[in-house]
């Protein structure tokens, strides 16, 4: 049984730990020993007793996730750790951290210390022959540049060789949410290695976890483009989002009904993908990964390029929610200084207990700022971390409200 050792377990990591549980051989045996190796931080150990409790450590509507590593943990086969020495016994490392981004005079910053860091302690354990595949959602050029000179100047101390283990990249498509597990082991992959060794080590791995019968892997020529197609792949969808919100404008401005109207185009097979209006983007990836591209080409390649339409997408998204907020504040006289409003919703999209860069957060702090009486639910938040608020376990009664907001599906 192959040992694999995930760095992080976030939601992707934590996620990805359930998923290569229940890869089996010939055999009906586990294909794998998964450990996860987190900081030794309050959460980190949070995450780690709850996964060796048979926890999974977030909130989540997917009973079969859940199942899932019910059975792992009484299989044996899955546990975690804060202690990072475990990657020395792996055959397997996937880097699933989150690696942030800032803003410094409007330009996006990466914030690498900590990646590194963590790229670092692998180059410290890993063993010869061993596969390493960077799954973070990570700037183009990030493999080459950052992960490689930082594993190989680790690897020189130790007195082995340049070449002695295998890079690769695939980055993850994880959709927190009823359909958790299946959005890693039913739905498409794409990978690509630092060589055709680390590409085919990477192949079988994917393999064996993901149903390449229905669900075929999409090998890249280099980690490069692998990196690049998740950037653009998020910009894309990013862009889509960004779009339709004038068209929302209009369309209320003029009395229509934009959702009859995309139905209508969405019958055309080249435009099925057209979004439906919004609240706004939200959650880790769509509001960051957007702005990578800006900070890969300045920090990692030094060189100097315009993204006009990223930085557009990434103005309108941000301002989207604003356009609800004042909405409301029309609808109810234009003046809603202690009017009784409940927000529906305060996670980023439905079925999910993350409330990072929630479109609910720009909602609520708008309206608070207008002198609003706000209360707020979401059947699977109790507190919201980011306003150090408690929600609503019972909701009031629709008489009580001025208004109400329905922020996610």
């Amino acid at each position: 049984m192959k040992k694999v050792c995930i760095q992080g377990l976030g939601f992707v990591g934590a996620s990805m730990a359930v998923a290569l549980s229940t890869a089996r051989d010939k055999s009906g045996s586990p294909s794998f020993d998964i450990v996860g190796i987190e900081l030794p931080t309050k959460l980190g150990k949070k995450r780690v007793n709850d996964i060796n409790g048979g926890k999974f450590p977030f909130i989540t509507s997917d009973q079969s996730l859940l199942d899932a590593l019910s059975i792992a943990h009484s299989t044996g086969n899955i546990s975690a750790s804060v202690d990072d020495s475990a990657l020395k016994d792996a055959d397997i490392i996937l880097v699933s951290i989150h690696l942030d981004i800032s803003y410094l005079d409007k330009e996006p910053v990466i914030e690498f210390d900590n990646f590194k860091n963590a790229i670092r302690s692998i180059g410290k354990h890993i063993k010869p022959g061993a596969l390493l595949i960077i799954e973070t959602t990570v700037p183009p050029g990030t493999c080459e540049k950052i992960v490689k000179p930082q594993i190989e100047q680790e690897l020189q101390k130790r007195g082995m060789t340049r070449d002695s283990y295998l890079l690769a990249h695939s980055y993850e498509r994880v959709m927190p949410g009823d359909e958790y597990l299946d959005s890693i082991i039913n739905f498409w992959r794409v990978y690509a290695g630092d060589n055709e060794a680390a590409a085919d080590a990477c192949e079988q791995f994917l393999t064996e976890v993901i149903n390449v019968e229905k669900y075929p892997l999409t090998r890249l020529s280099s980690t490069l483009a692998s990196e690049t197609a998740k950037i653009l792949e998020n910009s894309y969808r990013a862009s889509n989002i960004a779009f339709i919100d004038e068209w929302s404008k209009f369309a209320e401005n003029v009395g229509i009904d934009l959702f009859e109207v995309v139905d209508a185009i969405r019958l055309r097979p080249t435009h099925s993908n057209i979004r439906f209006p919004g609240l706004g983007v939200g959650g880790y990836c769509l509001t960051k990964d957007p702005a990578f591209v800006k900070a890969s080409v300045r920090q990692i390649f030094n060189q100097d390029m315009n993204f006009p339409f990223v930085d557009m997408t990434i103005n309108i998204n941000n301002e989207m929610t604003l356009h609800a907020a004042k909405r409301m504040e029309k609808l109810l006289g234009g003046n809603i200084n202690n009017k009784r409003i409940l927000i529906c919703g305060v996670s980023y999209k439905q079925d999910i207990d993350d409330t990072r860069n929630s479109p609910s957060e720009i909602l609520f702090r708008y309206l608070n700022s207008r002198g609003s009486k706000l209360s707020a639910t979401d059947p699977l938040v109790t507190y919201w971390a980011e306003l150090d608020i408690d929600i609503l376990a019972d909701l009031p009664e629709a008489d009580c409200l001025d208004g109400i907001i329905f922020a996610v599906g």
